[in-house]
């Protein structure tokens, strides 16, 4: 199953397609984005597992970059390159 999520562009730039996510704590891979949306391939044992299912269309997700992407970004602007 495939689920997309809107985010804001600031957001969805820390992400990389094939690299994680998390969403509502559940770590989860970028497979596709754009600059206000991501989506996520969930599998059975995920989706059996956690709640990311019982969300509706608007509801409110805790959302979680990457971690290393967020180092990467703070040294890039601490060097003046962003």
């Amino acid at each position: 199953m495939i689920l997309s999520y809107a985010a804001p562009a600031e957001f969805v730039a820390r992400t990389a397609e094939t690299g994680p996510v998390c969403v509502d704590g559940v770590s989860l891979t970028v497979i596709a984005k754009d600059e206000g949306m991501f989506s996520v391939s969930v599998v059975a044992f995920t989706q059996a597992n956690t709640t990311l299912l019982d969300r509706q269309v608007g509801d409110l997700v805790n959302l979680e970059s990457d971690i290393v992407m967020r180092y990467v970004i703070q040294a890039l602007q601490a060097r003046g390159v962003l």
